[in-house]
């Protein structure tokens, strides 16, 4: 091989080092350039809450939190993240907000086959957290980025419906 060719392999090969609060706990790993956030939190720090989907943004299976905002994590490279605040699904189940959407997800069969379930719940948390009562169409509105092939959507817009309900009715607490 020619010199270009040998710097381009040791390019290719290079790794960064990036630095994150994930889940309220500081980490760091090696990565590529290359690899999204979504890979890094599924085979580098084992959050596999957090799923590759479509990998261009359109499915919502990706969603974490960066910086206690709902975002792609397929569309990130883990670099762009790198001093961010992120919190999988996995973080979020301390919460009283999650736990709550979790439950009335499991009532009301919102889950079937659950691959899409992670990022509806970090949508619905974030729209919930945002807007005490949402309208059913703010949530439709809310989820028009998350795909699910099984249930139709009604028992996940019913589910967040009735959390928000409960926690307005409750002061925010059910």
């Amino acid at each position: 091989m020619s010199g270009l060719d040998d710097n381009l392999l040791d390019e290719a090969d290079e790794t960064v080092r990036v630095r994150f609060v994930v889940n309220g706990r500081k980490v760091a790993c090696e990565v590529a350039p290359r690899d999204t956030l979504v890979d890094c939190l599924r085979n580098a720090l084992e959050l596999t809450g957090t799923h590759a989907g479509c990998e261009m943004g359109a499915c919502g299976a990706c969603l974490v939190q960066l910086d206690g905002r709902a975002v792609h994590s397929c569309l990130m490279f883990a670099v762009q993240a790198d001093g961010a605040t992120i919190n999988t699904i996995e973080g979020l189940t301390e919460s009283g907000l999650i736990a709550d959407l979790q439950a009335e997800f499991h009532r009301r069969n919102a889950l079937q086959c659950g691959f899409c379930t992670p990022g509806m719940l970090i949508n619905a948390h974030e729209l919930l957290s945002q807007t005490a009562q949402p309208s059913r169409e703010d949530i439709r509105d809310a989820l028009s980025g998350n795909y699910c092939r099984c249930t139709g959507y009604e028992a996940i817009v019913d589910a967040i419906d009735a959390v928000a309900k409960a926690h307005s009715e409750n002061g925010g607490a059910t």
